[in-house]
């Protein structure tokens, strides 16, 4: 386990010292203060660097950072259906290296844990722990309406929820209902009882399109997918729900009341016209943990957590006609310590007995020649290459911009491609 001393590295404006025992944070001092390296430990100089707390993308797609980039220029449904007539042809192998392409990319650009959604979860799971990433996967309900497809995902659901008991403190499972136009009803409340009865999180795509709101109404009495949701029961404070981009006053208040997380995916939502007068503040306010996602590469085309921050928070200024939408430190928060909260870590902030889950930020270019604040440059000027190396559960899985094992990866993905090419 960890045993690192960050020397000289500043902290909220502050120079410092980071003492990390195993996954934690163990102790932060002034620098210059008498701070006695124990026996064992290494000691990194991080002078002229800045500490950053390390970004949760709270909603992917982790393996379709193979199909970036597959299915352009489509809206949702037609994107969909051309997804997922590729999808039903990967297998586990591909899942796991498409995982391990994801992984690598989302350390390069700063993120130390991640919420998954796709096929062959316990591949998306070996691929974080061997990279050293923390994440929550889950098992994936997508039954379209067909009773033997439902029946035989819950007989998957329930071995593979046995199966999870040995995963580590920083590899979470939960369960995955897709959405309230691909799942029946009496599989969401399967799923929402399973997930209940063993504490574990519900991750659900919630109001993504404008279509989406309105054949639900159609379909369920004139109810809302947060409203349909809610009578049945699902919504609570064990909840992720993605985008959350359509939603009405009542829906906020629903969605606050219980205390969901929701969660932004504001490229994604953009590149595929789904939409983007998303409802940070009156969510906020309302009471819901509002947090940031990528979503997948292939609707995304990455999983760079600054580039998302950076749109989200220029996007809201636009729509809103208010420069001073979104501070740069709520901003923080819902990359960071609202998507740990999400996923059910102890990340997001550098303080005491927090996850070690740190980015080392170099200020040596000229993005951060200005006399702003550090954040305002690093969120608004510069690029994830500013992030030279970083700490996850206590660990550097990045030095100096070099990832252990990243030739090979990037070699088996593209050994991979070769399933899919026939395919599109």
């Amino acid at each position: 386990m960890g045993k690192i001393i960050l020397r000289n590295i500043t902290v909220d404006g502050r120079p410092s010292d980071i003492r990390i025992e195993g996954s934690r944070i163990a102790a932060i001092r002034p620098h210059g203060e008498d701070f006695t390296v124990p026996e064992g430990f290494e000691v990194a100089d991080c002078s002229g660097k800045v500490a950053v707390p390390g970004f949760v993308n709270a909603h992917t797609h982790a393996a379709m950072s193979l199909l970036r980039g597959i299915g352009e220029d489509m809206a949702l449904k037609d994107w969909l259906d051309h997804i997922w007539a590729i999808e039903s042809h990967l297998d586990a192998p591909f899942i796991y290296h498409s995982g391990k392409v994801a992984a690598l990319e989302m350390i390069k650009t700063g993120t130390t844990a991640f919420n998954d959604m796709y096929w062959h979860s316990y591949m998306a799971r070996k691929a974080a722990d061997e990279t050293g990433l923390g994440c929550l996967v889950s098992y994936t309900f997508l039954d379209n309406f067909d009773q033997k497809t439902a029946e035989r995902q819950k007989e998957e659901c329930l071995a593979l929820t046995e199966a999870v008991g040995s995963w580590g403190e920083r590899t979470k499972f939960a369960i995955s209902v897709h959405s309230v136009y691909t799942v029946s009803e009496p599989l969401i409340l399967w799923a929402t009882e399973h997930a209940r009865k063993r504490g574990l999180r519900i991750h659900i795509h919630v109001s993504e399109t404008e279509r989406e709101v309105q054949d639900c109404k159609a379909a369920h009495g004139g109810l809302s997918p947060v409203e349909y949701l809610d009578s049945l029961g699902v919504l609570g404070p064990d909840v992720i729900a993605a985008h959350t981009l359509w939603l009405s006053g009542k829906d906020v208040e629903i969605l606050g009341s219980r205390g969901v997380s929701c969660v932004h995916n504001i490229n994604s939502n953009l590149k595929l016209a789904s939409g983007y007068n998303f409802l940070w503040k009156e969510l906020t306010e309302a009471g819901a943990n509002v947090c940031l996602g990528t979503d997948g590469c292939a609707s995304s085309n990455n999983l760079d957590m600054l580039e998302a921050m950076k749109t989200c928070a220029i996007t809201q200024k636009a729509w809103r006609k208010d420069p001073s939408a979104l501070p740069l430190e709520s901003l923080l928060k819902m990359a960071t310590v609202n998507g740990g909260k999400a996923l059910g870590l102890k990340t997001g902030r550098i303080e005491e007995g927090w996850d070690a889950d740190i980015q080392i930020v170099d200020t040596d270019s000229t993005y951060f020649i200005s006399p702003a604040p550090f954040l305002a440059n690093f969120i608004y000027s510069a690029h994830s290459d500013s992030i030279v190396s970083l700490i996850s559960g206590g660990e550097f899985v990045m030095r100096d911009r070099k990832v252990p094992g990243e030739e090979e990866i990037r070699r088996a993905g593209r050994e991979c491609l070769s399933l899919i090419e026939k395919f599109r």
